[in-house]
């Protein structure tokens, strides 16, 4: 049954995974209030400015929500994680608190580290990154609060992400979707010919609607839908892409030297290098659980690479 007079609060709202949200909400209309500092907006939704780092305004913006959905994406530094994602974090859990409100985290995977089979639910936490220990504190303070009932919430994990509204920062579209679409070989890092999982952005966004909606899974972590049948390797995703695109699927491997090197000079470049492992191992997430929970089937990769293609040519902008 659709639930009615329920406010979703997309806390960060105008990256991949928050716009998805937001047109998921609105094409069930349903209300939604988007959330951030610069006032980003999207027909038939709320627009609502506010510096998650203050607590004040982390109040008000939840106030009259029944969800709120933590999808902030912090600039990529871990200097700047460190200092401000346990303010956001204790702002977010706070407030929640205070209006009674269920809390969705979106969530990564650093916090497993280096990991050998697959990633389930159950994996421990075994950072080896300092991304990877930020994200372990932050997701112990939410878990905290979790088993103490102080709060309802749930963390919603995902792989890598690609799909639409994947422009920004997502890995496959700035190394492989853009490269081919600019008559570029696609790239890499690390190597090619290690399993690698992709979550779709909008089977991740539906994944936490569905959580959202199911007491059943509050106050616990879930894997969100991730194609894992099989899980291709980063060689096989590159043929896919190139195959819709008709062309040859040439493609150049970063090396880890190259990106150490690189990040001298390049301290965006330098942010990647600790997390090398990711992509020089195998890197399989698991959403069996998610999935037999609600009879949920992932986008696979055959579908959800054409989509995204489809997507990219109908909102970038070609190069001159």
């Amino acid at each position: 049954m659709k639930q009615v007079n329920i406010k979703h609060t997309v806390l960060g709202a105008g990256g991949s995974v928050g716009n998805a949200l937001a047109y998921e909400l609105i094409n069930t209309n349903q209300k939604v209030r988007l959330v951030s500092r610069s006032g980003f907006s999207i027909k038939g939704a709320e627009t609502f400015k506010a510096d998650l780092t203050s607590y004040n305004e982390t109040l008000k913006s939840i106030e009259g929500s029944s969800v709120a959905y933590l999808t902030v994406g912090l600039p990529y530094n871990s200097k700047i994680w460190e200092k401000h994602w346990p303010v956001i974090m204790q702002n977010a859990i706070n407030a929640c608190k205070k209006h009674n409100v269920k809390l969705i985290f979106f969530d990564n995977v650093y916090m497993y580290g280096k990991v050998n089979g697959v990633m389930t639910e159950n994996t421990p936490y075994n950072p080896c990154s300092k991304k990877g220990e930020i994200r372990t504190k932050i997701a112990h303070m939410l878990e905290t609060e979790m088993k103490k009932d102080n709060i309802q919430a749930i963390i919603a994990r995902a792989a890598d992400l690609y799909g639409p509204f994947g422009i920004k920062t997502s890995l496959p579209y700035i190394l492989i979707f853009d490269k081919f679409l600019k008559g570029k070989k696609a790239q890499w890092i690390g190597t090619e010919n290690k399993k690698h999982s992709f979550t779709y952005i909008p089977d991740a966004a539906k994944g936490m609607i569905l959580l959202a909606n199911d007491n059943n899974c509050i106050n616990k972590t879930w894997h969100l839908p991730t194609s894992n049948n099989p899980t291709p390797t980063v060689k096989e995703f590159i043929k896919i892409v190139a195959r819709n695109l008709n062309i040859k699927p040439g493609y150049f491997i970063l090396k880890k030297w190259m990106i150490k090197l690189t990040g001298l000079v390049n301290k965006q470049i330098s942010e990647i290098y600790e997390m090398m492992y990711q992509y020089e191992n195998d890197y399989i997430f698991d959403s069996t659980r998610f999935d037999n929970h609600f009879n949920y089937k992932p986008k696979s990769y055959e579908k959800g690479i054409p989509e995204t293609l489809r997507y990219i040519k109908n909102n970038v902008k070609s190069p001159e």
